[in-house]
């Protein structure tokens, strides 16, 4: 699947090799609590990522579970000369996207990006969106989510 410009110039600033190494990396999790998508990291936020994990009692059930279902799930490959990275087959599936060959949508989420099915995001967000609009007043601004803006 090819990457945009944008989201490559992302992974390239969060890329500690680049620019010696032209080819930036990406770290993307993957598991079942994700669900229907997948989330991509730039190598220094997922650095960031294991910091905190590290920073959790030793033994705990917490940094156990975390340990499990971030650093356990979690793939580090790199974007090649032409744009592009490969899916494995089960990430695909998890996604939705091995047996339809459909369209992969990329979603910026600030420190990180998701993949999903285009047809799935459409509909999972759509519901998500129709939901939590129901809860608000007809005059709700998004920016007011935002505390202090």
């Amino acid at each position: 699947m090819s990457i945009p410009a944008d989201f490559r110039r992302v992974l390239e600033a969060g890329d500690p090799k680049c620019p010696e190494n032209p080819n930036p990396r990406l770290v993307l999790l993957y598991g079942p609590h994700l669900k229907n998508c997948l989330h991509v990291y730039t190598i220094e936020a997922m650095a960031e990522i294991e910091e905190d994990i590290q920073k959790l009692p030793r033994g705990s059930a917490e940094r156990r579970t975390a340990s499990r279902m971030i650093l356990g799930r979690a793939w580090e490959t790199e974007v090649d000369k032409d744009g592009r990275i490969v899916l494995p087959k089960d990430r695909r599936i998890q996604i939705g996207l091995a047996e339809t060959g459909g369209e992969t949508m990329m979603v910026a989420m600030g420190d990180y990006f998701e993949l999903w099915n285009s047809e799935t995001y459409e509909r999972e967000v759509s519901a998500e969106m129709d939901a939590f609009l129901a809860e608000q007043d007809d005059d709700f601004d998004p920016l007011s989510l935002l505390g202090g803006a």
